[in-house]
């Protein structure tokens, strides 16, 4: 090994070294802010909170190695994505130590211990967010790409978690059993501790790119549309997103009051636009939370959803596109497209973004 190549593994391994400081750090931190929610702990949270500032020092230092590194090696190929990687996960990293800052805060600020119930979700949520950001951290750490993969796809499934937790704490409300600022307190701790989950799987995410070369995929949509029959605009929405916009997600329609089979007039004027909704058979939207979660985007083409739905998931987004002239295909057709064009536009970025 030349002189060069020596100096710059020990650089490599000095900047390693800082990252699993770094890590170990933070998720004491996380660990912390955890049980001082659970016990009220004045002391422990105290602790935890000034424990950040040396934890920002840490991350001021790993920041400050890496920018040496570039400047001395100028790196390229597997070191410099390492590098990158390191400078994203670093940013990371401390931000999840102020997520523990505020969790430790909000434990602070509570006018007792936490309900049964919600003292199930802290330490349900707080279990998850400490195991899947220990497994992400590793996964960097050791160069382990399944693990990274496998520890996203964990993250994934924690998608509806939130819900119950939030549907938990407004039941709490609804009873007056506590001070409207506790409830405040323990929505930020759950959101912080959300934020950790998220957050862990970027760092899977530059572990994939470090060792790989694969950059993020740009997220995908499940979008329902939704009118009332279910026999013209909605299935024309739905068919010509999947057409314009295969990459960006699931496409599906339903009514509310379906009908019997499609508008003949939806069904010719969409062979005229390459769309074929022969086939088809409407759908019926039932408004049931759990049949609502499965989409990120809930599109009302009629105006008429408020009436069918007792409540809008958490992770679920409502737009409202009322529709003019509804009986003639072509107008519905030439208000979707430019609707759609500017909804992807916001969802998933043009071609600049993309360069």
């Amino acid at each position: 090994m030349s002189g060069y190549e020596e100096k710059l593994q020990k650089d490599l391994k000095r900047i390693g070294k800082q990252v699993r400081k770094m890590g170990k750090a933070v998720l004491r931190s996380l660990e912390s802010s955890i049980q001082a929610a659970l016990t009220r702990d004045v002391d422990l949270a105290t602790e935890t909170i000034l424990g950040d500032l040396p934890t920002n020092r840490l991350s001021t230092d790993l920041d400050h190695l890496c920018h040496i590194f570039v400047a001395r090696h100028l790196p390229s190929a597997g070191h410099l994505r390492y590098i990158s990687s390191v400078m994203r996960i670093n940013q990371t990293l401390e931000r999840i130590g102020d997520y523990s800052e505020t969790i430790s805060r909000a434990a602070l600020s509570l006018s007792g211990r936490a309900p049964t119930s919600t003292q199930r979700d802290i330490e349900m949520m707080g279990e998850q967010a400490v195991k899947l950001l220990r497994q992400a951290t590793r996964s960097f750490e050791e160069r382990d790409v399944e693990l990274a993969k496998g520890t996203s796809q964990a993250i994934a499934g924690f998608g509806t978690t939130f819900d119950k937790v939030f549907n938990d704490l407004v039941k709490e409300g609804e009873e007056k059993s506590r001070p409207i600022a506790d409830l405040f307190a323990f929505m930020a701790m759950f959101n912080r501790l959300e934020r950790v989950m998220h957050q862990s799987k970027n760092i899977c995410q530059q572990t994939v790119f470090a060792v790989t070369g694969q950059v993020k995929p740009k997220k995908t949509f499940d979008i329902l549309f939704v009118d009332g029959r279910n026999a013209g605009a909605s299935v024309l929405a739905e068919h010509y997103a999947r057409k314009a916009f295969p990459e960006a997600g699931t496409y599906s329609s339903a009514g509310w009051n379906t009908a019997d089979q499609m508008d003949e007039a939806y069904v010719a004027f969409g062979d005229t636009v390459g769309l074929n909704l022969v086939n088809e058979e409407p759908r019926l939207f039932t408004g049931k939370t759990r049949y609502m979660r499965e989409f990120d985007l809930l599109i009302d083409l009629a105006g008429g959803v408020h009436e069918h739905v007792r409540k809008v998931p958490y992770h679920t987004t409502l737009l409202s596109w009322r529709l003019t002239d509804r009986r003639n295909p072509k107008a519905v057709f030439d208000q979707l497209v430019p609707r759609l064009g500017d909804l992807m536009e916001i969802l998933r970025g043009g071609e600049e973004d993309e360069s």
